[in-house]
């Protein structure tokens, strides 16, 4: 009887150990998290979010499975692939919602369930999610407003400036918006016009920027832009109606073409935040949720636990440090054919 009570023991040591181990402790063993994503828009979900994501999870936990989804702008059908990877089990859900209040029923629905939602890159104001992840969206807006106008001031510009937001169903975009009438409101530049960009896409930023060449001309001396998608429709415009030189238009994210619109000198700046940072930082909260615990977060947003990371600005001045040391994008991607001379010439090849 004896031997049995020793056998027994040592068995429950082991099943303790197995279950301990690289493949996730207690519940998170297996366990299945959804990482739904708003568009294509931006190459960024395809080429960074989603691989970073699942590497993160994989290191964390060998026998975790993570569902991906690209909801291609379509808030229905972001609710669609949310409902989906509820009714597959999913112990958490990593959300960047294509529409920050359609978001809320996905909260709710989940939240009915005992699915904890993580909120990522974008807000969901109306109903808090557990959690909530990006790089400081209003600081983002600050920054390249901010930047522009000590660029303006500096060259001696006399004029106005034309402000591209982004998504208006997008509550990051709208902190972007907020942080950029901060930099441009008392800055003595006459703002022009705005306008809220349909689902961040390029084309209806050139075609509304189009309109505003027609109608202020060379009163336009900067363009302040949310993303670098719109940034680069901003200056496919100017290009299109022949003005010469581009007036400086900013941009956010650091994706290939902005920089090489920065070397060119066709952009002003751009924002770089590495977007593996926020991806681990997910998956890691993510992986928290499973296990059952419930991480605190450095700050408050909209009611919910956050963890807001500082964006960098990128300019021609500092655009060679920073490819440097970018694991993102590479020196050689920017200096293809076209802008080898513009990189050998600025120091960035």
């Amino acid at each position: 009887m004896r031997r049995l009570s020793v056998l027994v023991a040592v068995l429950a040591l082991v099943v303790s150990a197995c279950s301990s181990g690289n493949g996730g402790g207690g519940d998170a063993a297996g366990a299945k998290i959804a990482f739904l994503m708003p568009d294509i828009a931006s190459t960024r979900y395809e080429l960074y979010d989603s691989p970073l994501f699942k590497a993160k999870m994989k290191e964390l936990c060998s026998d975790c499975e993570v569902i991906y989804q690209n909801a291609q702008a379509d808030a229905s059908r972001q609710q669609q692939q949310a409902n989906s990877a509820l009714a597959q089990g999913v112990k958490a859900i990593v959300i960047d919602p294509v529409d920050s209040t359609a978001a809320a029923s996905i909260v709710n629905t989940a939240r009915a369930q005992g699915v904890p939602v993580i909120a990522y890159d974008r807000p969901i104001p109306s109903t808090p999610a557990d959690y909530y992840i990006s790089f400081d969206n209003e600081k983002i807006g600050k920054s390249i407003g901010d930047s522009l106008v000590a660029h303006l001031k500096e060259t001696g510009a006399k004029g106005g400036i034309l402000q591209v937001n982004g998504s208006p169903t997008d509550a990051a975009a709208g902190l972007i918006k907020k942080g950029i009438h901060s930099a441009i409101d008392d800055s003595g530049f006459e703002l022009l016009a705005e306008y809220d960009t349909p689902d961040w896409q390029p084309s209806k930023a050139q075609d509304w920027v189009s309109g505003q060449i027609t109608r202020f001309g060379d009163r336009i001396v900067g363009v302040v832009a949310a993303n670098d998608g719109t940034g680069g429709g901003a200056i496919a415009a100017f290009k299109a109606a022949g003005v010469t030189p581009v007036p400086p238009v900013t941009g956010n994210d650091f994706e290939v073409a902005a920089a090489q619109r920065v070397v060119a000198g066709d952009q002003y700046n751009t924002i770089s935040k590495p977007i593996k940072i926020v991806a681990e930082a997910a998956a890691e909260v993510a992986y928290q949720f499973v296990k059952g615990e419930k991480p605190e977060g450095k700050t408050m947003l909209f009611d919910t636990p956050s963890q807001l990371f500082d964006p960098t600005v990128v300019t021609l001045d500092n655009l060679a440090e920073v490819l440097s040391k970018s694991e993102q994008i590479k020196p050689s991607e920017v200096c293809v054919k076209e802008y080898a001379a513009a990189c050998t010439e600025h120091g960035v090849a």
